[in-house]
């Protein structure tokens, strides 16, 4: 059910109006090739990541501006310009290039967020070689699959983590020549362990002078492991040319202007911490805020206030701990600079979009995209007015559309062999029309899997959603996550969002499981807020409240009290793992899976 509250558009508001003013004429006129003139290219007609994001403001009146500014895991405070970023990626390019490291080869991350990750990244994009990050909190099998299917070269890393993650899987990956280590408190005098360099070595030893070679806008440059319900991660292959989707999307979803002071909490070994936590905000040359320690309420109100943060990117999941955390810890910080905040990784209950505009004095906009997509497709836009409960908006230059599906689930196709679209409201398949800079470009060493995400013109996501008379998309789930109860389409999310509107709820997570007359009946695992006792009257409570809001056809049938729900890293409820642990399947794989602290 579409809300019908609106929280209106936040054009001009705070002193700084938005980039885009008018949605409907900056879509009528865009064009990805204007976007591509924004920025500088390679002589010669290339372009490359690298040189978008950090060598031209390096070789501008930019030069001085602050590009990092970073905070490790006490609180000490460091930054770090735009030309001291080109120096030292230019070094490590050098380190990579004096090994014998060459274009195309994969370069494999798994650091703390800090300012060396930023430093290798743009290295390794100089060098013409490809960046592949990994969460730092991988356990040894997830980091040996990767590894292993994208035949990393070089593996940067801390002494820490290779000691207690890498060295017992360093004989079954032949390909890896090269184990980089980055000092974690040990003194620089401490000897590496054997079959390890140690990086700050290399990089006093290298040049801070780098040329970037030709560089196709077509050659890999980005490689973002994604994890489906059955199989091995699929490795996404991106491309240079990606930058300028990162581009535009920065300048029109996350409405970056130069002087900003920006914060995206994700890590960068998920893709949007690499999207928009690395490229976006650099190529925009605005001020990024990197935080090495994981999420503490009253720490993230300080980094919004100390920082003076004006655009803020971050996970519903963060978000819905900060309304657990209660208003008064908001009230007690000053938040004024705040101008946009953004959210993604997974849809946005209504009711976060209201706290945001009543407790952090700004509406927050829900965006969606995938690794695959490798950018914001549909957003909430500063200058168009939120439905809340809606990803928006497709972006300009992107074309969206809902796909109707058979009684099977299939792509309904019509004679010419294009898939056929939904009307108005007609739940069905969101799909994209491919062609945008950001796409990805395969999986690695599986074509097949990669042409199975294309029909009829489009481009699958794979996501269920619908679209209303205004052209505002409602996520409903992903395919496989859709309820079919009494021959009723129901989506965990609409149920979610419902039972997160009562007092108690801090999160939840909605599955289907089998029922012998309806098909299959919803069940709900609720964690409360601080202050609340699971009991049979708080469940009975929840239950009604729920059939009251959602009538007794969509309501869950059964609602279970769970303290620790399943979540990636990146924040989302893993409701496949809900499912999959209800009715005893196998796990899939869960190397994407946060483990209780």
């Amino acid at each position: 059910m579409v809300p019908t509250d609106v929280i209106a558009k936040t054009i001009g508001v705070h002193g700084q109006s938005p980039n885009m003013v008018d949605y409907a004429a900056e879509r009528a006129g865009f064009r990805w090739q204007d976007a591509r003139q924004a920025l500088d290219g390679l002589a010669g007609g290339g372009l490359n990541i690298a040189h978008e994001a950090v060598v031209r403001h390096a070789r501008s009146d930019r030069r001085d501006h602050v590009a990092l500014r970073c905070r490790d895991r006490h609180g000490v405070r460091t930054e770090m310009t735009y030309g001291a970023l080109d120096e030292r990626s230019n070094r490590f390019a050098n380190v990579l290039d004096g090994l014998g490291i060459g274009p195309g080869e994969r370069v494999f991350v798994l650091l703390p967020r800090n300012a060396q990750l930023y430093v290798v990244a743009l290295g390794t994009l100089k060098n013409r070689s490809v960046l592949s990050p990994l969460f730092a909190a991988f356990g040894p099998e997830p980091i040996r699959q990767r590894l292993g299917i994208g035949a990393g070269s070089v593996l940067v890393t801390t002494p820490t983590l290779y000691r207690h993650k890498v060295a017992s899987v360093r004989e079954q990956l032949p390909a890896l020549r090269h184990v980089l280590l980055v000092g974690d408190g040990a003194p620089r005098s401490t000897p590496a362990p054997p079959g390890t360099l140690a990086l700050a070595d290399l990089l006093d030893a290298a040049s801070g002078d780098f040329t970037i070679g030709p560089t196709d806008p077509e050659d890999m440059a980005l490689l973002h492991f994604t994890s489906g319900t059955t199989g091995t991660p699929k490795g996404a292959i991106h491309v240079h040319d990606a930058v300028v989707s990162h581009y535009a999307t920065g300048r029109i979803a996350l409405d970056l202007h130069p002087d900003d002071v920006y914060w995206c909490t994700a890590d960068p070994g998920w893709v949007t911490g690499t999207s928009y936590g690395i490229i976006a905000p650099l190529v925009h040359g605005v001020t990024t805020v990197v935080d090495e320690s994981e999420f503490d309420a009253e720490r993230w109100y300080q980094t919004l206030e100390r920082e003076g943060v004006n655009v803020w990117y971050t996970a519903p999941t963060a978000l819905r701990m900060l309304m657990q955390a209660g208003a008064e810890m908001a009230a007690a910080h000053d938040l004024r600079a705040l101008r946009f905040v953004a959210s993604v990784g997974e849809p946005l209950n209504p009711e976060v979009v209201r706290w945001g505009r009543d407790v952090l004095g700004v509406a927050i906009h829900d965006n969606w995209w995938q690794t695959e997509t490798g950018g914001i497709m549909v957003a909430n836009y500063a200058c168009m007015d939120i439905r809340p409960g809606s990803m928006g908006r497709p972006l300009p230059g992107i074309d969206a559309t809902i796909l109707t599906h058979d009684d099977q689930g299939r792509i309904v196709l019509g004679p010419d062999d294009r898939a056929v679209e939904a009307d108005v409201g007609v739940e069905g398949e969101l799909a994209l029309r491919p062609g945008w800079p950001s796409m990805f470009r395969g999986f690695l060493g599986d074509a097949a899997r990669y042409r199975s995400c294309f029909a009829g013109g489009w481009y699958l996501s794979g996501d269920l959603a619908r679209r209303d008379e205004d052209g505002y998309f409602w996520f409903i789930g992903r395919g496989d996550d859709v309820i079919k109860s009494a021959g009723h389409l129901i989506g965990p999310f609409e149920v979610e969002s419902a039972l997160m509107e009562h007092e108690s709820v801090a999160e939840v997570g909605v599955i289907g499981v089998p029922d012998a007359l309806l098909g299959e009946v919803v069940k709900a695992f609720v964690t409360l807020k601080a202050g609340y006792s699971a009991s049979v009257e708080l469940r009975l409570d929840l239950l009604g409240f729920a059939r009251r809001r959602l009538g007794a056809a969509v309501a869950p049938r059964e609602i279970v009290f769970d303290p620790h729900l399943p979540h990636t890293k990146s924040g989302k409820i893993m409701r496949r793992l809900l499912k999959a642990r209800e009715l005893g399947l196998p796990e899939g794989d869960t190397s994407t899976l946060e483990l209780p602290s």
